[in-house]
């Protein structure tokens, strides 16, 4: 199978098992996990599990850790050495350990076709302290917790595990063969790997600034997208050749990236590349697992599944509790972590080239560790109610918390509750308190809530789509509620506890557009501010100002679009760089239609053709050189450019009506 047949076998399964398992409301990540499975060479053979499909996996982790490296800066990587080469350090230097002390345990009581000695243990407590950046960074973006406390100590140990990959490369075929000179390879090697990231983040810094600079001047779409790829590709090429990770480079060039003004449009521009690519890397991880081994040796595998991960997260708690993390923090962590690798099957690769480890014991090893990954979006997804159940002291915590919240707002009535104290709850913070309007905010960034604690602002920690915190909050006696963040399924939970607790709170919600318009106004929004509507319609009224309209016919018909509830503005017309939209976001549109000789329209009115029964309607009519109202008596004539307003396939019907 050459390298087109395996992109096209992969593309097509990825299509189909993210498809059904979208429609059984499950996360797409397992479905290329199961995906892998069932088209790898252990399952319907269609995929052959060869260089070419690591390659493009490879590129997966590449693209997630430079999106990640987007989200950190220098000075917050130094704030977080601590966690790095503290906790991270540890993690692997005492599962390492452990591994070795269980391996020599487990030779005194196995038979001898499953003893290993303390090379192989070794060889396997590294694979084991791998966990995978893959899965963990995508699920903590997802959940939104990259800035959470254990979100940090998790992506903190990450990073360390990256680079503790390189020694352990050369440590493991070293002890292998005895080497007498693995002090001199390592030293070598950690030389090259300290000039490589001091090369990047001494010079790197410099030169990416003004290197962006001139790439923008040139306003080339194209040119910027290939300068992304060149800079990503660039830093993982250059770690890879040092004898580092290409995940770490792509990390580092992402960090210097952040410290530019031009992170938001390459986190927008790699997103297309990152998830294709990391979509192809879990169906290459589910192409790993031997189905057939498993059932025949399941309890064994659920042992080996069940120990390492067991061991793993008691030690990594642990750990996490030591170095001065809550309980409920370090429980996360330990929860986040207890998982296999990616890079754990590299070196559990190498140690079964060595042949430090039986065949038969290190596909088992290999079986239970893709379960482990299949078993971590579960695990994580149901963090916060294990913790709860486990921790007294998250009981307490969050207790502590809410009750923090209520005796903030136990005096105040007739207050604005915000959901969400970033930059746009601030600045409405600002203008209530310079109408002298109470007001009371809650955000879920210790960080942002502490600094903004200390500069007198009245805002706690706490989580607006939980029932409680809304309680604390004073939501019975509040004049009004405004969610600050365009995320509409935690906008519909607290719709959602509103109705229940106080049904008639005026509530504001943000969203990005349009899309969510009438499924937040069906949930009880009071009203729905679309930051791209608001920014079309501050844009369009500027024009205007410029151009010579009076300042008060401008200030009407922005009025008139909020009072019509942006129905002249809703929908757009699509073109080539739309593509990349969900189905979502591709709903409404606006489509033109041009009358021919042939037309069914002609000489008919639009009362008459009736293509509001088809759910679209006329936005205009253009004849010539003149725009025609669409609510006047208008008959159509040849050559009339009908501008239809409807789903895709609303238009498409009224199309039909029109021409045929």
């Amino acid at each position: 199978m050459n390298a087109l047949d395996t992109t096209l076998s992969l593309l097509g399964a990825a299509v189909l098992g993210v498809v059904a398992f979208r429609m059984l409301q499950l996360p797409p990540m397992l479905g290329y996990l199961v995906v892998g499975i069932l088209i790898g060479p252990f399952g319907l053979g269609v995929a052959e599990d060869g260089a070419v499909t690591h390659e493009l996996a490879e590129f997966g982790v590449v693209f997630l850790m430079f999106s990640i490296g987007l989200e950190f800066s220098l000075s917050k990587l130094m704030s977080m050495r601590k966690a790095v080469f503290g906790l991270g350090m540890a993690q692997v230097l005492v599962t390492i350990l452990a591994s070795m002390l269980t391996g020599w345990l487990a030779s005194r009581w196995l038979p001898q076709h499953f003893q290993i000695g303390w090379e192989a243990s070794f060889a396997l407590g590294g694979a084991l302290a791998m966990s995978s950046t893959a899965i963990v960074s995508k699920m903590l973006t997802e959940r939104m917790e990259l800035e959470s406390m254990h979100g940090r100590q998790i992506i903190s140990v990450l990073l360390f595990q990256d680079l503790a990959v390189v020694p352990l490369l050369i440590l493991v075929p070293a002890l292998a063969s005895h080497s007498p000179d693995v002090v001199k390879t390592l030293a070598w090697a950690s030389g090259k790997a300290v000039l490589v990231l001091v090369l990047l983040l001494v010079v790197g810094q410099k030169l990416m600034r003004s290197w962006f600079s001139i790439v923008v001047k040139r306003r080339s779409q194209e040119l910027f997208m290939l300068n992304l790829l060149l800079v990503t590709l660039g830093a993982a090429w250059l770690t890879e050749k040092a004898g580092l990770s290409m995940a770490l480079g792509a990390f580092v060039a992402g960090m210097l990236i952040s410290e530019t003004e031009y992170r938001h449009q390459v986190e927008e521009d790699i997103k297309p590349f990152r998830d294709v690519l990391l979509g192809l890397f879990f169906v290459t991880i589910g192409m790993l697992l031997n189905v057939r081994l498993v059932l025949e040796h399941v309890w064994l595998v659920l042992l080996l599944l069940l120990g390492p991960v067991m061991l793993k997260l008691a030690l990594i708690t642990a750990l996490a509790k030591l170095f001065g993390n809550s309980t409920s923090v370090a429980m996360r962590t330990g929860l986040g972590l207890a998982q296999a690798g990616e890079f754990g099957f590299v070196l559990l690769n190498q140690a079964g080239g060595l042949q430090l480890v039986d065949p038969l014991l290190l596909q088992l090893i290999l079986a239970s560790m893709v379960l482990s990954m299949l078993a971590s979006p579960f695990i994580l997804a149901k963090s916060d109610a294990i913790v709860m159940k486990l921790s007294s002291n998250e009981w307490m915590m969050q207790s502590l918390a809410l009750t923090q919240i209520a005796a903030r707002t136990m005096t105040t009535k007739k207050h604005v509750i915000i959901a969400g104290f970033g930059r746009s709850g601030q600045n409405l913070a600002r203008l209530l308190a310079e109408e002298n309007i109470d007001y009371h905010a809650l955000d879920l960034d210790p960080d942002r809530v502490r600094e903004a604690q200390t500069a007198g602002a009245n805002v706690s920690y706490g989580d607006a789509a939980r029932r409680e915190s809304l309680t604390a909050a004073g939501i019975n006696r509040a004049a009004a509620l405004v969610v600050t963040y365009a995320s509409t399924a935690s906008a519909l939970k607290v719709l959602h506890f509103v109705s229940e607790m106080n049904p008639g709170l005026p509530v504001i919600v943000r969203s990005h557009d349009d899309v969510d318009l009438d499924k937040l106004r069906a949930a009880g929004a009071t009203e729905v501010v679309p930051e791209l509507m608001e920014g079309s319609l501050m844009l369009a009224s500027h024009a205007l100002v410029m151009l010579g309209v009076p300042l008060r016919r401008v200030v009407h018909k922005v009025q008139a679009a909020r009072d019509a509830r942006y129905e002249s503005l809703r929908g757009f017309f699509h073109g080539a760089s739309d593509t990349s939209d969900s189905p979502e976001n591709m709903q409404i549109r606006l489509h033109t239609v041009v009358l021919t000789e042939r037309a069914q329209a002609l000489g008919c009115n639009l009362e008459a053709l009736d293509l509001r029964s088809l759910d679209a309607d006329v936005q205009s009519i253009r004849r010539g050189k003149t725009r025609l109202n669409p609510e006047q008596e208008v008959v159509l004539q040849v050559g009339d450019v009908v501008v239809v307003r409807g789903t895709s396939e609303a238009v498409a019907r009224a199309e039909q009506r029109l021409l045929k």
